[in-house]
C-alpha cells in the first residue's frame, strides 16, 4: 500500500463510503480504485486527485497533503545515481534489495533520519 492508498481508504472508510460507491461516483472502475488503493497502479492523475479531493470534500490542508502523498507514492521508482558518489550508489541499491526486509520500526527510523537530513536549513527538500 502506498501512502496515497492509505490516506484515501482511511479518509473514505471514515466517511462510511464504499469503494464501489466512490468508484462509480468519481467514473473509475472499483479494481482501478483498489488498485490506486493497494499500491498496484502508479500515481494517479492531477485531474483524479483534484477530484477526489472535491468528492471527499477535502480542506485545503487536507488537498495539499493528499497532493503531496501522491507525489510520494509511485510503488516502483527509480533512482538515478549516475554522477553521484559510489556511497550514494551503494545505499541505492542496498535499499532496494533489503526493503522488503525492514521492519516498520526500521522504516520509520530511516525516514525520520533522511527527512532530518533533508531539511531546508541544510538546503535540501522538505518531505
Amino acid at each position: 500500500m502506498t501512502p496515497f492508498g492509505e490516506k484515501i481508504r482511511v479518509l473514505r472508510e471514515d466517511r462510511g463510503i464504499l469503494l464501489k460507491q466512490m468508484a462509480g461516483d468519481l467514473g473509475v472502475s472499483s479494481a482501478y480504485l483498489s488498485a490506486l488503493e493497494h499500491g498496484n497502479r502508479g500515481r494517479p492523475g492531477p485531474g483524479l486527485i483534484l477530484q477526489i479531493c472535491g468528492y471527499l470534500d477535502l480542506i485545503w490542508d487536507e488537498a495539499e497533503e493528499l497532493k503531496h502523498l501522491a507525489e510520494l507514492s509511485h510503488p516502483r521508482v527509480v533512482v538515478d545515481t549516475s554522477g553521484l558518489s559510489p556511497r550514494a550508489t551503494e545505499l541505492a541499491n542496498l535499499l532496494s534489495k533489503s526493503i522488503g526486509e525492514l521492519d516498520d520500526e526500521t522504516v520509520e527510523w530511516v525516514l525520520a533520519e533522511l527527512r532530518r537530513a533533508t531539511t531546508p536549513a541544510k538546503g535540501g527538500p522538505v518531505y
